[in-house]
């Protein structure tokens, strides 16, 4: 078993592998759902396999439904979105950043996605968010942590300082990126406490542009290489109205979502802990099952994005 995703492989170029077809409740071609009201709906929605969930109307401020809201569990690359708040809150996303061999070293023996990131090159903090958020480059957190922090430990306790100021009590990151640490203890948190994270980073712009992105380039330039990042939520481009947020996964956390979706004047935010350990694609159906449950859509073919042949999954 790895300790986070999967082995890894950032792409340059790629070509994007066949849709593959997967029949759930969903209503992928209406761009606005029937507003039924969510008395009228089952009670709870059906067949979520996670071990934690929450479903929250953002639009009307209330929780819609949840499993084991207050429950610790790891949150593998999860843990890259309150990373990314810290950063964009610190400011300075045009600052250029010189890629040590310690960010790639980091990923390299920790088996770790990547946005690979080349030695040497000079890439800009914005770039680097997308690095981070989109392919959950570790390398791209490293560089983040090491340079806002000073350094990782001063990093991680920013990070727990800017959760315990959005009253999430019940959270407490160890590394900038979700990996277990050396000792193989990991962050965690509850289904409710992320939605306090997902509130507070989906209220930046910043933030929203970068994890709306189906895929991201960097054009060659004489102070880096080229880049092309894919996201790895694939609940984009795959279901009517998703527009975020992040994918994670350890060992010890299974497969992890927390997504965002806005339909007729309605933001909800979900999340998903330990979907299963097995199913990299089980927790986006089930994603879709919670929205549509909430939306009141009607049932439909969704046909799941696919990421290019060689990208890891997170």
């Amino acid at each position: 078993m790895r300790r986070s995703a999967c082995l890894v492989a950032a792409t340059v170029a790629g070509t994007l592998i066949g849709s593959v077809p997967l029949t759930i409740p969903n209503a992928v071609a209406a761009t606005t759902a029937p507003k039924a009201p969510i008395a009228a709906q089952a009670s709870q929605p059906s067949g979520i396999a996670a071990k934690g969930a929450y479903l929250y109307d953002s639009t009307k401020g209330k929780k819609l439904w949840g499993v084991a809201t207050t429950t610790k569990r790891p949150i593998g690359s999860i843990t890259k979105v309150m990373t990314a708040l810290v950063v964009i809150r610190a400011g300075g996303l045009d600052r250029k950043i010189t890629v040590k061999k310690s960010y790639v070293d980091h990923v390299k023996g920790n088996d770790a996605t990547t946005a690979g990131l080349k030695v040497g090159d000079k890439v800009s903090v914005g770039q680097l968010l997308n690095g981070m958020l989109l392919p959950s480059g570790c390398d791209a957190a490293y560089a983040l942590a090491d340079v806002y922090g000073p350094g990782q430990t001063k990093f991680v306790a920013k990070m727990n300082k800017t959760a315990k100021s959005l009253g999430m009590t019940s959270t407490y990151f160890r590394t900038s990126d979700g990996l277990p640490t050396s000792s193989h203890k990991e962050g965690y948190s509850t289904p409710s406490n992320l939605m306090k994270l997902a509130k507070a980073a989906m209220a930046s712009s910043s933030f929203r542009a970068v994890v709306a992105r189906k895929t991201y380039s960097v054009s060659k330039t004489s102070g880096h290489r080229a880049y092309k990042w894919t996201n790895t939520n694939l609940l984009l481009g795959s279901y009517s109205g998703a527009i975020g947020i992040k994918t994670g996964h350890t060992d010890g956390a299974g497969y992890c979502l927390l997504f965002a979706a806005r339909r007729g004047g309605r933001t909800l935010y979900g999340v998903e802990l330990n979907s299963t350990t097995t199913s990299p694609n089980r927790r986006f159906t089930d994603a879709a099952k919670m929205l549509d449950w909430a939306y009141g859509t009607k049932s439909a073919q969704m046909r799941l994005r696919s990421l290019p042949a060689g990208t890891a999954t997170d």
